[in-house]
């Protein structure tokens, strides 16, 4: 068992510097000496990078990866479009009757797939009971009002997209977006990375260790700390009778068992990328793509653009997923579609340049959201891909 900033693992030919930059961001002495990581990437369907360090992390060690579970949870929403079955200009309505109050019967599949709702929380928030299972998230939400005019705005809906449009899936299959990731996702692929452990994976599931910010960043926090009934306080929680606390949420055993489908997955960064990869497929197996080049053109393109409400920053949507290429990671193709995870996991595929990447931390990262270092990760994963 690894247990300092040794890196192990493997990298083809030509990939030496994305060690070079995963041993670097191991060593970050602002991290501590308990910082744990694991990267994985694809390129044209075969494994290039296959990289892990830290203490008490191994290749298939899993930790929860927050909100990467909503790349899974809107995958199988991408599969269902696919197959006709979901129709994305449909009203949700349509689908959930009773969802069609307050405004929110115009709003479509598309719209509330690109964070358009407004309904990102409960005006009362929700018990940790709740907060772990999709179903009760959204007979609570059925009957909210939106916290702005429905499919006019674009905010960060952090623990309840999954729970909405998982709603949808439900009402039309009768099957839950978990059944459906478990049988047409997870399995066929033997992917390490599930929304709802078994009991059998739980022993290598990996508590996320909560953040270890530095002075200047600790005074940074306390000087814009977020108000409970802020639209960044209702969409996280903040508002409920017990405020949610993001470490101790993801690491309780209802959230690693049920997986609810906006942050309560686990997995490894071999998971993260595998699902990915499976999207793309390829490789020297010949792997048909799980997405044909319409549907992911479709989920990739930019659907929102512009001041997120929840968190007054820039957020850049396509269809269930982040448009990656579109804001932090412009080395990427156009039409690359992922998810960050709130203590810095990052996934995605870039269909252009033929990439599958995930990357895995166990230490919730600084200021939360994708982790930074993933920047120089990923391009260092670029070039040597394009060299």
């Amino acid at each position: 068992m690894s247990t300092g900033t040794e890196v192990r693992g493997t990298v083809a030919a030509g990939y030496e510097r994305v060690r070079e930059e995963f041993a670097a961001v191991l060593a970050d002495p602002d991290e501590g000496p308990d910082h744990a990581a694991q990267l994985v990437a694809y390129v044209r369907g075969e494994r290039v990078v296959d990289l892990w360090g830290g203490p008490h992390i191994e290749a298939d060690s899993l930790t929860p990866v927050y909100s990467s579970t909503k790349g899974a949870a809107h995958l199988v929403v991408a599969l269902l479009v696919q197959d006709g079955v979901l129709d994305l200009d449909r009203e949700v309505a349509y689908y959930w009757p009773e969802f069609g109050v307050h405004g929110k019967d115009r709003l479509t599949l598309r719209e509330l797939l690109a964070h358009r709702c407004g309904v990102v929380g409960a005006d009362t928030g929700f018990s940790p009971e709740e907060l772990a299972d999709d179903r009760a998230i959204a007979a609570r939400l059925a009957g909210q009002r939106p916290y702005w005019r429905a499919g006019t705005a674009v905010g960060y809906h952090a623990y309840v997209i999954g729970a909405l449009t998982g709603e949808v899936v439900r009402r039309v299959t009768g099957r839950t977006i978990q059944e459906w990731y478990e049988e047409r996702v997870r399995a066929p692929f033997g992917l390490d990375f599930y929304m709802g452990a078994p009991a059998d994976v739980l022993p290598r599931v990996l508590d996320t260790l909560p953040m270890a910010p530095t002075p200047a960043q600790q005074a940074e926090m306390d000087a814009n700390p977020t108000g409970a009934h802020s639209l960044g306080g209702i969409a996280f929680n903040l508002n409920a009778k017990v405020p949610t606390d993001l470490v101790a949420t993801a690491n309780s055993a209802a959230v690693r068992t049920a997986g609810p489908s906006s942050f309560g997955g686990v997995g490894s960064a071999r998971g993260l990328a595998g699902m990915y990869r499976a999207i793309l497929g390829g490789g020297p197996d010949g792997v048909p793509p799980l997405l044909g080049a319409d549907v992911l053109a479709e989920f990739g393109q930019v659907h929102s653009d512009g001041i997120d409400l929840v968190g007054g920053t820039r957020s850049v949507f396509g269809l269930g997923f982040q448009a990656m290429s579109a804001e932090k990671y412009p080395v990427l193709g156009h039409g690359s579609i992922g998810h960050s995870g709130a203590a810095g996991s990052v996934a995605f595929a870039d269909p252009r340049n033929s990439i599958a990447y995930g990357y895995n931390r166990r230490r919730f990262a600084y200021p939360g959201g994708a982790a930074q270092e993933n920047v120089r990760l990923v391009r260092a994963v670029v070039r040597a891909a394009s060299a």
